[in-house]
């Protein structure tokens, strides 16, 4: 906890520095999402394993990296899946939480975890 504290008074010096060059401060988890903050009047605090910079909190544990970005980089999850990824799917869930096939898959929304990914997908 007290490395954490301490690369994290080191990022807010940092954060100074950086600021004209780079208006964005951006996480990323391992799940592969993104989420920008504006780094002017940014505060930073963490609450037991919480990290909230601006509006945004983060599980420290899902935090894959953050760095210094010149746009907004927030992940919208909308990406398009290609029959090349559902071939590499290792499980697919329903919204319920039950795993499933492709072969059992209806009409309905579902999620699709794939060797380096994880995708929502619609069954229309």
């Amino acid at each position: 906890m007290k490395k954490i504290l301490f690369l994290l008074t080191i990022l807010v010096g940092a954060l100074t520095a950086q600021a004209t060059d780079y208006p964005y401060l951006t996480f990323e988890t391992t799940d592969g999402a993104k989420a920008s903050v504006i780094v002017e009047n940014l505060t930073l605090t963490i609450s037991g394993t919480t990290l909230t910079a601006g509006s945004q909190s983060f599980t420290l544990s899902n935090l894959l990296k953050m760095y210094f970005s010149t746009s907004d980089e927030t992940s919208t999850g909308i990406d398009e899946i290609t029959s090349a990824s559902l071939d590499e799917t290792t499980d697919i869930y329903d919204l319920k939480g039950h795993k499933v096939t492709k072969e059992q898959m209806n009409k309905g929304v579902y999620i699709v975890k794939t060797k380096s990914r994880t995708y929502k997908m619609v069954v229309r």
